[in-house]
Protein backbone atom coordinates (compact mmCIF):
# COMPACT_ATOMS: atom_id res chain seq x y z
CA UNK A 1 0.00 0.00 0.00
CA UNK A 2 1.19 3.47 -0.72
CA UNK A 3 1.26 6.39 1.66
CA UNK A 4 -1.47 8.11 -0.31
CA UNK A 5 -3.97 5.43 0.61
CA UNK A 6 -3.00 5.31 4.26
CA UNK A 7 -3.04 9.06 4.84
CA UNK A 8 -5.95 10.05 7.10
CA UNK A 9 -8.61 12.35 5.80
CA UNK A 10 -7.57 15.86 6.66
CA UNK A 11 -10.32 18.14 7.80
CA UNK A 12 -10.13 21.80 7.06
CA UNK A 13 -10.30 23.95 10.14
CA UNK A 14 -13.09 26.46 9.99
CA UNK A 15 -12.22 29.83 11.46
CA UNK A 16 -15.01 31.00 13.69
CA UNK A 17 -15.06 34.57 14.81
CA UNK A 18 -15.09 34.92 18.59
CA UNK A 19 -18.39 36.22 19.90
CA UNK A 20 -18.20 39.39 21.91
CA UNK A 21 -20.26 40.28 24.93
CA UNK A 22 -23.05 42.61 23.87
CA UNK A 23 -23.07 44.37 27.23
CA UNK A 24 -19.29 44.95 27.29
CA UNK A 25 -19.31 46.26 23.74
CA UNK A 26 -22.20 48.70 24.26
CA UNK A 27 -22.27 50.11 27.79
CA UNK A 28 -25.58 51.91 27.19
CA UNK A 29 -27.46 48.57 27.30
CA UNK A 30 -28.35 47.69 30.87
CA UNK A 31 -29.50 44.40 32.33
CA UNK A 32 -32.76 45.08 34.14
CA UNK A 33 -35.37 42.55 35.21
CA UNK A 34 -38.12 45.10 34.50
CA UNK A 35 -37.25 45.09 30.77
CA UNK A 36 -38.39 41.72 29.38
CA UNK A 37 -37.91 42.90 25.80
CA UNK A 38 -34.14 42.92 26.24
CA UNK A 39 -34.13 39.69 28.25
CA UNK A 40 -36.14 37.86 25.60
CA UNK A 41 -33.10 37.80 23.28
CA UNK A 42 -31.37 35.53 25.76
CA UNK A 43 -34.10 32.92 26.12
CA UNK A 44 -35.30 30.30 23.67
CA UNK A 45 -38.88 30.12 22.44
CA UNK A 46 -39.40 27.37 25.02
CA UNK A 47 -38.32 29.71 27.81
CA UNK A 48 -34.86 28.30 28.52
CA UNK A 49 -31.91 30.60 29.22
CA UNK A 50 -29.37 30.54 26.38
CA UNK A 51 -25.92 29.43 27.62
CA UNK A 52 -22.83 31.61 27.54
CA UNK A 53 -21.05 29.68 24.81
CA UNK A 54 -24.01 30.28 22.48
CA UNK A 55 -24.88 33.87 23.39
CA UNK A 56 -21.28 35.08 23.59
CA UNK A 57 -21.70 36.92 26.89
CA UNK A 58 -18.87 37.22 29.37
CA UNK A 59 -19.22 35.40 32.70
CA UNK A 60 -20.01 38.55 34.67
CA UNK A 61 -22.85 39.63 32.42
CA UNK A 62 -24.21 36.10 32.00
CA UNK A 63 -24.59 35.85 35.79
CA UNK A 64 -26.38 39.21 35.92
CA UNK A 65 -28.57 38.19 32.99
CA UNK A 66 -29.55 34.89 34.61
CA UNK A 67 -30.49 36.65 37.84
CA UNK A 68 -32.56 39.23 35.94
CA UNK A 69 -34.41 36.55 33.94
CA UNK A 70 -35.20 34.61 37.13
CA UNK A 71 -36.48 37.78 38.84
CA UNK A 72 -38.62 38.64 35.81
CA UNK A 73 -40.09 35.13 35.91
CA UNK A 74 -40.87 35.46 39.61
CA UNK A 75 -42.97 38.59 39.13
CA UNK A 76 -44.57 37.16 35.96
CA UNK A 77 -42.98 39.45 33.38
CA UNK A 78 -41.52 36.41 31.59
CA UNK A 79 -42.81 32.84 31.35
CA UNK A 80 -41.08 29.92 33.03
CA UNK A 81 -41.94 27.69 30.07
CA UNK A 82 -43.63 28.07 26.70
CA UNK A 83 -47.34 27.47 26.44
CA UNK A 84 -48.39 24.55 24.29
CA UNK A 85 -50.59 25.97 21.55
CA UNK A 86 -51.35 22.75 19.72
CA UNK A 87 -53.88 21.46 22.28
Amino acid sequence: MTQERMAPNKRKRLFRRRKICRFCADTSITIDYKDPRTLRFFTTERGKIIPRRVSGNCAKHQRKLTTAIKRARTIALMPYAATLSHY
